[in-house]
Formats: structure tokens, C-alpha cells, sequence
């Protein structure tokens, strides 16, 4: 992952943040350039979706944008200047406040005991009469000429001329990235290399769609929150609510920092206008309940994995680029993050960038569940399955996170990787799990007494069940052809599996019970052959062939009219696969489709 020599890492990455801060005034714009193309890309395919050849769709899309901004900064202005001549009946309000404020701050200073700024308020003689000396000397006076509206005029224009000669160079930049935006792709390819054609397609298009799919979504947010915000502030008779609508709405693009200058912004101006506070208090309370709920409740559901970022990746990265590039970066991290966060999956070097600020790490979910259970945390992992088991079966989380996960964990234990205690742990946390799972999904977690060196988990599971339902864990009396049977052997992983098996019948509504072959409880149990309707056998994992093979001659034999049916693991196993589907009637690949077997025959018996 990380780069066997740490020095040679150490000089690309300072290198690297170097050409950055020092090359800004040529990377900036060609950087804000790419990255309003990638903004602008949905409106342009849409506008070209009707027929319109590219060269046409990009000028209108453009048009529109300008006229929109043009149109917005109209507005604005008016609203500016608005303010501007409304100011003065403010100042004395503000003045009032201000001087409030300072006499609250000083108030508790004046409580101290006075001895300890004696010190502080007397003064030497000496001092004094070198204080008074300096106050009486005569001060200078300057004479300034006025200032003429040419002097004031081309000051102005030396202001602006600077920001829009900025926002010129990246229209024209825009343009020309927009014009030849498949050259530009053919170019990156043909450096690649033609091997590594999918790898960059596939790359430009995911950082496309993350950077278009981001902006879009934010546009949206920040347009309905900077509305609403207009809309409560016209309510509770604040002036210019228009203008500190937009407010919002821009400042918002701006991470973290926006929304506080925002709405300390609007505090600052509510106070102003009202001759209390109440009007300030409830401008600003008002902005933070809101401001929370479409940061915890809004913005997750809107923008899903739009950013594909973490939380504190998303600061971190805001801190990085404001740092290097000023304010442009701050505007501008999370989307250039964004795109190394994606350029991280395909290209070696920035590997670490994407492990490190990605949403979520790089692991699948049997490893996120193999490394809970090793630390013990089996609330994290009960959590998780209970957001599965929503949505999706017990039998698909079986297949699709629990067993894998314990693949993982034999190999580790198998090979020597983990200690006794973490593999003593990792047995408790997954009886854990195992045991919740088996009272239901509403169950809380709790921890077992029940020694994990005297009775493995499925025995664990299997002695529960019979406490609840009965020592045949259930009645008898039901429908012929109506149970399930899963069978396995008294060692762990295959006994595990059987009782995980049952598990997902019942939570599918499935009269499923399990029994294992050499307990030696042979001889106490019922005739009760014609109410099983098809019989799992673990697949001989750590059974030996031959005694498999046996036991299966055992039950076809008790059992000739039901079908004998295993599941093969996904990992691999000394037994052989074919010499396993000639004793079997059928081989299943997952336990999902031994709930896809199973259903349609129960139904039939229930029906019957």
C-alpha cells in the first residue's frame, strides 16, 4: 500500500504540496475551470439530449448560467444598495449594542478584589511625569487633499479589475474545456497507455459523476435552505430578507465556515434592527434549528454517497486546500478531494488517499464483521444486521456477511495470526450475535455465561431452542411432509452451520429443527420419519469423508421419500465435490437458495 522507501514518499508529497501552493496563480484557474465543467456536465448533456449538436448545447448552457448569475447579481445589488442607505438609521442601535456587550464582558472584572489591580492602576512618579510630558507635546498635523472622482474612480477599477480579470480567464478556460472535453479525454488516455483504457475511463467517469452528482445536489440544498431561510426572515420582519437569503444560500458552498458566517451575519443585522434582543435571539435560533435539521436529517438523505467523503475527511481536506490555495481552496476541497478519493481506486500511488477519506474504507462487510468480532464489539455488529435484516433476509446475511466473516477468522486462527485471547473473545462476540439473532431481531444484545471451552455455539443455539419450543423443538403434531431436518456433526464449524441453517427457516416462517448424528440420543427419538419433508446434511468440512459418507447411507435409509440436500461452502474444503453430489440428491450453493428450494414445498403443505 505505502511505498517501501517512507523518505522517498515524504519528498513526492512535499514536492507535490510545494508545486501546489507555489504554482496557484496558473493552477487555480485551470483547476476551477475543470471543475465547473464537471458541474456543468448534467445540464449539458440534458440540453444536447434534444437534439442539439455539442458545440450548440455548451453556448446555451452557458448563456443560461450567465444570465442566472447576471440576473442574481442584479438583484443583489439592488438589495446592497438598499442597505448601504439604511445603514446610517442603524449605527446608533449598534453603537447601543456594542457598548452592552463591553459592559457585560467587564462587568466581572470589576467584581475582582481591588488589591490585585493596585499594581496595575498606580504609577511611579517618574512614569506619570514622563506620561505628562509626552501629552503635552504637539501633535502634527497633516493636510490631505481631497481626493478627486478620477483618483477614486481608477482605485475602483484597480479593485475590481483584478477578480474579474480572474473570472474572465476562467470563462475562457471553461469554454475551451468544454469545446474539446473528448480531446482532452483522448489526451489522458493516450498517457495512460492502451492497457490501462477501461481503468481510465472507468476513473474519469466515476470522478465526473461524483463532482456533478455533489454540486447538483448541493445546488438544491443550499437554493431551498437559503429560500426558506428568506421566507422566516421576511415572516419575523427582518429587512432585505432577499439579500440574506442569498447570503446563505453562497455561503453555504463554503464547508463548515459558511453557514457560521451566515448566520452570524444575520444575528448581528437583527440586532441592529431591533431595539432589544429578542429579535436577534429568535433570528438566530431559528437559523441553527434549521441549519441542524438539513445537516442531520436532509443532507444525508439527499446526498447519499454524493460525495463519497467522510465527515472528517470532508474538514481535513478543508483545512489542506484552504491552507494552500486561501479561499479559492476552501471553495473548492471537497470536490478536488473528491476526485483524488476516486483517482485513489485506480491509480497505485494514491491508494492511501482513498483508504484514508473515503465514505467507507475499502473492506466488504464479512471483513468489517470478522474485524467487530475480534475487537468484541458485537453491539456494532448486531446493529449492522439489524439495518440488514430490514431490508433482506436472515439466509442472505448468512451468506452474504456472517459465513464469509468466519471463513476469514478460521484462516487466521488456523494459521497462528491471533492470540488466545482474541480467539476467546471472537467465540463469545459471534455466541453473542448467534444468540440475539436466534430471539429475534428486536432482541437486545447480552452477554453469554455460557463457557465457550464447554459447548460450542450451535450446541449453544441448539439447547436454547430446546428450552424455548420443547425437547423436539416443536410440537409433533403437525402436517406430514411439514419439518425441515438439518443434520450435522458434533464439531464446530459444521454444527455452527446447521443451526445457522434453522435459523433462516424459521426467520422465514419455516418449521425447521436440527439434529446431530453422533450425540449418541439415537435411540430417544421418535418415529416421526414421515413428518420431515426434506433433510439437510452438512457438507464434511471437518468430518472425514468416509464417516460422512456413512452417516448419509444412515439417513437415506431412515429416510427413502425425502430428498437428501447439502450446501456447499464457499471456502475451500478437503472433501470432493463430486464424490459429495453422487451420496446427495441435490448440491445448493448458498443458503438462499435453500430458502428458494424449501418455500414453494411448504406452502404447498400448508395449503394442503
Amino acid at each position: 500500500m505505502f511505498p517501501k522507501r517512507p523518505s522517498n514518499f515524504i519528498v513526492t508529497v512535499t514536492c507535490a504540496i510545494a508545486l501546489l501552493h507555489f504554482g496557484r496563480e496558473v493552477l487555480q484557474p485551470i483547476t476551477l475551470a475543470l471543475v465547473l465543467s464537471l458541474a456543468l456536465a448534467p445540464l449539458i448533456r440534458a440540453i444536447g439530449g434534444l437534439g442539439l449538436p455539442r458545440t450548440t448545447s455548451v453556448f446555451i448552457t452557458l448563456g443560461l448560467v450567465v444570465s442566472a448569475i447576471a440576473g442574481a447579481a442584479i438583484v443583489l445589488a439592488a438589495q446592497l444598495f438598499a442597505l448601504t442607505t439604511d445603514l446610517p438609521q442603524y449605527r446608533a442601535e449598534i453603537r447601543a449594542k456594542l457598548k452592552e456587550v463591553q459592559v457585560l464582558t467587564e462587568q466581572p472584572l470589576s467584581r475582582l478584589p481591588t488589591e490585585l489591580l493596585d499594581g496595575v492602576t498606580s504609577a511611579p512618579p517618574a512614569a506619570t511625569s514622563l506620561r505628562s510630558r509626552r501629552n503635552n507635546q504637539p501633535v502634527p498635523v497633516v493636510i490631505q487633499e481631497p481626493t478627486s472622482t478620477q483618483d477614486s474612480l481608477t482605485r475602483a477599477i484597480g479593485i475590481v479589475s483584478g477578480p474579474l480579470g480572474a473570472l474572465g480567464l476562467v470563462l475562457v478556460l471553461l469554454i475551451f474545456i468544454l469545446l474539446d472535453q473528448e480531446n482532452l479525454r483522448d489526451r489522458v488516455i493516450r498517457l495512460t497507455g492502451q492497457r490501462e483504457v477501461s481503468r481510465t475511463l472507468k476513473g474519469l467517469e466515476d470522478a465526473a459523476q461524483g463532482v456533478s452528482r455533489f454540486f447538483f445536489s448541493q445546488f438544491l440544498v443550499n437554493i431551498v435552505f437559503g429560500a426558506v431561510i428568506g421566507l422566516i426572515l421576511w415572516l419575523i420582519g427582518i429587512p432585505h430578507a432577499v439579500l440574506w437569503a442569498a447570503l446563505c444560500a453562497v455561503l453555504r458552498f463554503v464547508p463548515y465556515i459558511g453557514a457560521l458566517i451566515a448566520g452570524g451575519a444575520i444575528a448581528v443585522f437583527a440586532a441592529a434592527v431591533d431595539p432589544g434582543w429578542s429579535l436577534a435571539l429568535l433570528a438566530l435560533g431559528l437559523f441553527v434549528a434549521l441549519e441542524l435539521v438539513l445537516a442531520n436529517v436532509i443532507e444525508p438523505r439527499v446526498y447519499g454517497h454524493s460525495s463519497g467523503m467522510s465527515a472528517l475527511a470532508v474538514i481535513v481536506s478543508a483545512l489542506f486546500w484552504s491552507a494552500v490555495w486561501g479561499p479559492v481552496g476552501l471553495l473548492l476541497s471537497t470536490p478536488l478531494t473528491l476526485c483524488l478519493v476516486v483517482a485513489g481506486r485506480y491509480i497505485k500511488g494514491l491508494e492511501p488517499v482513498s483508504i484514508l477519506l473515503a465514505e467507507a474504507p475499502d473492506a466488504s462487510a464479512a471483513q468489517r464483521f470478522y474485524h467487530r468480532a475480534l475487537s468484541g464489539d458485537a453491539g456494532a455488529i448486531i446493529q449492522s444486521a439489524r439495518v440488514f435484516l430490514r431490508k433482506s433476509t436472515l439466509a442472505r446475511y448468512c451468506d452474504q456477511v456472517m459465513l464469509p466473516g468466519l471463513t476469514l477468522a478460521i484462516a487466521d486462527l488456523r494459521s497462528g495470526l491471533t492470540d488466545k485471547a482474541q480467539e476467546q473473545r471472537f467465540r463469545a462476540t459471534i455466541a453473542t450475535v448467534a444468540d440475539t439473532l436466534a430471539a429475534g431481531n428486536a432482541a437486545r444484545a447480552r452477554r453469554l455465561t455460557v463457557s465457550m471451552l464447554n459447548e460450542s455455539i450451535g450446541a449453544h443455539l441448539r439447547h436454547q431452542r430446546e428450552e424455548r419450543l420443547g425437547r423436539w423443538q416443536g410440537s409433533l403434531d403437525v402436517p406430514a411432509r411439514s419439518i425441515i431436518l438439518s443434520v450435522g456433526f458434533a464439531n464446530i464449524r459444521e454444527e455452527f452451520r446447521c443451526e445457522l441453517l434453522v435459523l433462516a427457516f424459521r426467520e422465514a416462517g419455516i418449521d425447521a429443527r436440527s439434529i446431530v448424528l453422533d450425540d449418541g440420543d439415537d435411540e430417544t427419538r421418535p418415529a416421526a420419519e414421515h413428518l420431515v419433508s426434506t433433510v439437510f446434511v452438512g457438507y464434511p468440512i471437518d468430518t472425514p469423508f468416509d464417516e460422512w459418507s456413512t452417516a448419509v447411507a444412515a439417513l437415506r435409509e431412515s429416510l427413502p421419500d425425502a430428498p437428501l440436500v447439502t450446501i456447499r461452502p464457499r471456502e475451500d474444503v478437503p472433501a470432493d465435490h463430486a464424490l459429495v453430489a453422487e451420496r446427495v440428491d441435490m448440491v445448493l450453493q448458498s443458503f438462499e437458495e435453500a430458502l428458494a428450494f424449501v418455500a414453494p414445498v411448504t406452502a404447498v403443505k400448508r395449503a394442503a
